[in-house]
């Protein structure tokens, strides 16, 4: 036995233990909130002392930074491995579609913790995962405008929003707002599973950028100070329509 065995033999221990926290944490997170949480919720649940969980992470701050952190790397890596395998841009949509949803569909509560407290982090925590959420960020966008240019699509692009079209930077928020909202309605009981769901998404977006130009100008809103003026209904007394016709005259 090498005199390194017994290290990654710790390691590894090491490793098993801090996920088994971090599957609590996000358990604990997601039903309480970041506030509304404490390392004694944590050391209830878990079975593991206060001292043990400080052992592990000296702060609440930090396990959130780990859990956030720990979720975009593992969609991300998982990502790239699977965009090696493609060549086609709307495949490697579909791809990210994919495996965005598929991690979703199996860690609701983890997706719940990112959604919710995405704001909390501060100082080099927050810095760290914004960074990182902005890494994702280029890689859709990167993906669409690869299939814009691939197809010519004149209706997206960076600058389609002067025109007629929609800017890259909305059709990418789009869609992660249709995937990142998964977990508050998502019913395995009556939804289909992930790759039937990430299909169905994939289809509604590329729809989307695929429909050419605007149908035109949109229709103005009415403001609250600007009451909605309905027709009135049509009579058919002689008298009125005689009266309506004079006062016009």
């Amino acid at each position: 036995m090498s005199a390194s065995t017994p290290s990654r033999a710790l390691d590894t221990r090491f490793d098993r233990r801090l996920a088994e926290i971090l599957d609590y944490a996000t358990e604990i997170f997601a039903e309480k909130g970041y506030e509304g949480a404490s390392m004694r919720d944590l050391s209830r649940l878990s079975g593991i002392s206060l001292a043990g969980l400080y052992y592990y992470f000296e702060s609440k701050e930090k396990l959130l930074y780990f859990i956030q952190q720990h979720t975009f790397t593992t969609i991300i890596e998982r990502l790239h491995k699977r965009l090696a395998a493609a060549a086609d841009p709307e495949a490697r949509i579909r791809i990210f579609v994919r495996n965005h949803i598929d991690y979703s569909v199996a860690k609701t509560k983890a997706m719940k913790v990112l959604s919710h407290e995405d704001d909390v982090l501060k100082n080099g925590y927050g810095a760290e995962l914004s960074a990182t959420k902005r890494e994702y960020y280029r890689i859709c966008v990167g993906l669409v405008e690869d299939l814009g240019k691939a197809e010519g699509l004149k209706s997206v692009g960076s600058k389609a929003a002067t025109g007629t079209g929609v800017s890259t930077r909305t059709a990418v928020m789009g869609l992660f707002g249709m995937m990142n909202w998964l977990y508050t309605w998502y019913n395995p009981r009556v939804d289909p599973d992930a790759e039937v769901l990430a299909r169905e998404m994939s289809d509604i977006f590329l729809r989307g950028i695929r429909s050419g130009k605007a149908t035109g100008k949109p229709a103005a809103v009415p403001t609250e100070t600007e009451p909605v003026i309905r027709p009135k209904k049509k009579t058919s007394s002689s008298k009125e329509t005689a009266s309506l016709a004079k006062s016009r005259s």
